[in-house]
């Protein structure tokens, strides 16, 4: 088609604030549609490097708020929101909402809807997530709209809620309790971007249009099954004891015990965790290969490769495009402790009286001679210590007192990213159970102040990781509230 003709089709995605819309938004402006997108909260799109490139609205599906002026002109909608993680009657929540939708898509205009849901066997009783996301593609396609649904069960790659959880407690526990259904209970996981190329070629293709399209990975495997071949892909050892009735009756009888579990061990939240626990009793595998037809340009990754493409994807691209890309708020938490998406990560905010300029050349100075700032001698001795194992040290100094490059190493740091006037991203390369990160960030304010930000991220490596990072978290705590609090006397007393 030409790219003139893409061009002029103009695309909704409500959604673009999470997890597939957040990823499809790009690659539809790759492609050169005119792209807008639906969000309850614009801001969190602000810091999104393809936010410039699109028109985004706000309003609320559940609350029925500007929906006319976000359809309005749209050819084609990608309605891609979900209510797990809002509120425990998600599902009175989705359906008010997929109505909500529907009906203003239907005064709008809009020629076609292309949704995202689950799989699951029709006619059968189903959990009361897999039965919500089935119910709402039965709500827009009963609108009369033409609706191209894709209904998929877990998707492989960073940042999926599911595919999370099990990374989760692969990483974290040396053994995971075995029960009936991991043993039994089948699924097709499907890669991330395979869903994408689904999501965007059957715009290509009108006879996907009114069609439902079961998607799934090229292989079926027990949710057992799936546990082994992670804890295989990072290369750890891990045990599956099978515990007998006893963990039979419980995920069954007993789903809050195990959400519990799951929100004490994991960063996932029990919210979340629940539904997504009571659907593991239901198969969820493709009924027929109408996606092969459809589609045969797309070749289905199986699980080991989806695994290695996302784990890739963690290990060199995470902390840029999940964490660094976001906007400090005007209304900034002075501390935080995020866990998720496979990384721990400790944040510290502070409003400096100072210009941003000055903020950025006092942190973007910090090692080397001058030291790091605050508690410089404990910094010392974990350099001792780090060269005692065998590792680098501080030897290495760095370059230039005050300029800072991309790519050059900062005494046991590197320094992965630097926008100038903006931000600094240093990687760890002392000795390490894991990957760790250290940011430095500072937004300018309208009243001539900054906010600072500093995040100390930690990626682990298996249980001993986490052991590692929570062992000396005392002492981080310490010695980052210290930093920071330093960065700022030094930036306003310079200025």
């Amino acid at each position: 088609m030409p790219s003139s003709i893409i061009s002029s089709k103009l695309i909704l995605v409500a959604g673009a604030t999470g997890y597939i819309g957040g990823r499809l938004v790009p690659r539809l402006l790759e492609k050169k549609y005119r792209v807008r997108c639906l969000a309850r909260h614009p801001d969190h799109l602000k810091g999104r490097l393809w936010a410039g490139k699109t028109e985004i609205v706000r309003g609320d599906v559940y609350k029925n708020e500007n929906l006319s002026a976000a359809l309005s002109g749209v050819e084609v909608a990608y309605y891609l929101i979900h209510s797990m993680a809002d509120v425990a009657d998600f599902e009175r929540h989705e359906e008010v909402s997929a109505r909500n939708f529907a009906a203003a898509a239907v005064l709008a205009g809009v020629k076609r809807i292309v949704y995202l849901g689950g799989l699951g066997l029709d006619g059968l009783t189903l959990s009361k997530h897999l039965a919500s996301r089935q119910r709402v593609g039965r709500i827009l396609a009963n609108s009369g709209l033409s609706v191209t649904e894709f209904r998929a069960a877990i998707i492989v790659g960073s940042g999926s809620i599911s595919f999370e959880i099990i990374r989760y407690l692969v990483e974290r526990l040396p053994f995971i309790p075995c029960f009936r259904h991991l043993k039994t209970t089948r699924c097709q996981p499907v890669a991330v971007r395979d869903v994408l190329s689904y999501l965007i070629n059957c715009l290509d293709k009108p006879e996907t249009a009114g069609r439902r399209i079961e998607i799934g990975g090229s292989g079926i495997y027990t949710y057992l099954e799936l546990l082994e071949l992670f804890a295989g892909a990072r290369g750890l050892k891990r045990w599956f004891p099978d515990f007998g009735r006893l963990m039979d009756i419980m995920p069954s009888g007993l789903p809050a015990v195990w959400s519990a579990m799951i929100g004490l061990l994991t960063p996932i939240p029990r919210i979340f965790a629940k539904p997504l626990l009571e659907s593991l009793e239901y198969d969820v595998i493709c009924a027929n290969s109408d996606a092969l037809a459809l589609f045969p340009e797309i070749k289905p990754l199986d699980y080991q490769t989806a695994v290695k493409y996302a784990l890739m994807r963690i290990s060199e691209n995470s902390v840029e495009t999940t964490w660094a890309m976001s906007v400090i708020p005007e209304q900034t938490r002075p501390y935080a402790f995020i866990d998720r998406e496979g990384l721990i990560a400790e944040e510290r905010t502070l409003v400096v009286n100072a210009s941003a300029t000055k903020i950025f050349e006092t942190f973007s100075g910090i090692g080397g001679a001058r030291g790091w700032f605050y508690l410089n001698w404990l910094w010392t001795l974990r350099a001792l210590l780090d060269r005692a194992a065998g590792g680098i040290g501080m030897r290495r100094g760095r370059r230039h007192p005050d300029i800072i490059a991309q790519g050059e190493p900062l005494d046991f740091w590197r320094v992965e990213r630097v926008m100038e006037g903006r931000l600094i991203l240093l990687r760890a390369e002392m000795k390490l159970p894991g990957k760790g990160w250290l940011e430095f960030e500072v937004v300018p304010r309208v009243n001539g102040s900054s906010v600072l930000r500093q995040t100390a991220y930690f990626e682990p490596r298996g249980f001993m990781g986490n052991i590692y990072w929570y062992g000396i978290y005392p002492i981080h705590k310490i010695i980052f509230a210290g930093l920071i609090e330093e960065i700022k006397t030094r930036s306003e007393n310079c200025e």
